[in-house]
């Protein structure tokens, strides 16, 4: 087993998935979500509209789908949450990816945090100027 990469033996070939790689691309997920999160709480939005609207048609009976609609939406909202970050993992991703092509794979945590640093700052100021506002 080579150092710092995963080999998994649950395909008949060979996947590694380096570290590094892994905490690049979560870095730059974070550094994208918090850098747009307008676009985050949209695609958040979206999501639980269509879990609400997808649910719908597992209930047969008008009367049970109306007394369990507050648990369902918490739940909706709950899970829209957490799926909302695959999009941005997605495109983190792609953003380490070129940077270790570009840089090397030496820089892709590096300038990660660096961007995760600076979309929270922008984060902090925007929700400050909103409330200002």
């Amino acid at each position: 087993m080579l150092l710092g990469i995963f080999p998994f033996d649950l395909f008949p070939f060979s996947v590694a998935i380096s570290p590094t790689a892994v905490a690049g691309t979560a870095l730059w997920a974070l550094a994208l979500y918090l850098g747009f999160s307008p676009v985050s709480d949209w695609v958040m939005v979206q999501l639980n509209r269509w879990f609400n609207f997808a649910e719908q048609f597992l209930y047969t009976s008008e009367a049970e789908y109306e007394r369990t609609r507050q648990g369902r939406e918490s739940q909706n909202a709950f899970l829209a949450s957490l799926v909302s970050i695959v999009p941005f993992l997605g495109v983190g991703g792609l953003c380490n990816y070129g940077v270790d092509v570009s840089l090397g794979p030496s820089w892709g945590i590096s300038t990660g945090m660096i961007a995760g640093i600076c979309g929270g700052i922008y984060e902090l100021g925007r929700r400050n100027s909103q409330d200002s506002a």
